[in-house]
């Protein structure tokens, strides 16, 4: 009887599996499966992982797996490596703006601005400190300032960090809701917690977390961390 494609790539992982080699390489060995199978077989390959202990190499286009599987995770464009390091590496301190708006969904979002006195002068019209993370940076340097779209919030706390944005589109998931937001001529995604008060059409002011922000350099994309 003939075998669908997802069943074709469970056996030959199978088959891989009772050879007992030094190292597996997958490539891409879920993207047949359907969702929830796809998730199933995550869990069974980490299970798999840990009780064999042996090095798995894996290929895959699914940043959810590469960010849910791996240990470590090798990035890259055009052949080249853009970041290697552990998943909250990747996610919480990429190495430039690809890496950034590659890993993640909804992307981190990436506002243009001018760095001047101390704060990051938006080209939306608003001003936030320089990230922590960035460290010293040179009066004006040109810089996108990058904000993972959990590290907004509706509720605004007394001097916190803040934008003004508009609401265009909610979208609800369950957990959580997919805010699209307006701010100057830059289109913002914030994920909120689902029961936010926020509705479309409304203008209202988002707190920003300040100690997760990540600064990039303009012009070649890199990120500008502190020592």
């Amino acid at each position: 009887q003939a075998l669908s494609g997802g069943q074709r790539q469970r056996v030959a992982m199978g088959r891989a599996l009772v050879r007992d080699p030094k190292i597996f390489l997958f490539d891409e060995p879920l993207s047949n499966l359907d969702a929830k199978l796809r998730v199933d077989m995550r869990t069974e390959i980490k299970k798999l992982h840990a009780r064999l202990g042996t090095t798995i190499v894996y290929v895959t286009h699914d940043q959810v797996e590469a960010m849910t599987m791996a240990t470590r995770i090798a990035v890259m464009k055009d052949g080249r490596v853009q970041q290697f390091g552990t998943p909250d590496d990747i996610y919480q301190r990429p190495s430039n703006t690809f890496v950034a708006t590659f890993m993640g969904s909804p992307a981190m979002n990436l506002l243009p601005g001018k760095v001047t006195g101390g704060k990051v002068a938006l080209d939306g019209g608003a001003s936030l400190p320089v990230p922590r993370t960035a460290g010293h940076v040179a009066d004006g340097a040109r810089v996108h300032l990058g904000l993972r779209p959990e590290w907004f919030v509706p509720q605004v706390q007394e001097a916190a960090d803040t934008l003004p944005m508009s609401v265009e589109v909610l979208e609800p998931t369950g957990p959580d809701i997919y805010a699209s937001l307006r701010f100057g001529d830059e289109e913002v995604m914030a994920r909120l917690p689902a029961g936010s008060e926020v509705r479309p059409g409304e203008d209202r002011t988002f707190g920003i977390d300040q100690d997760k922000a990540v600064l990039f350099d303009a012009e070649t994309g890199d990120a500008i961390y502190g020592t």
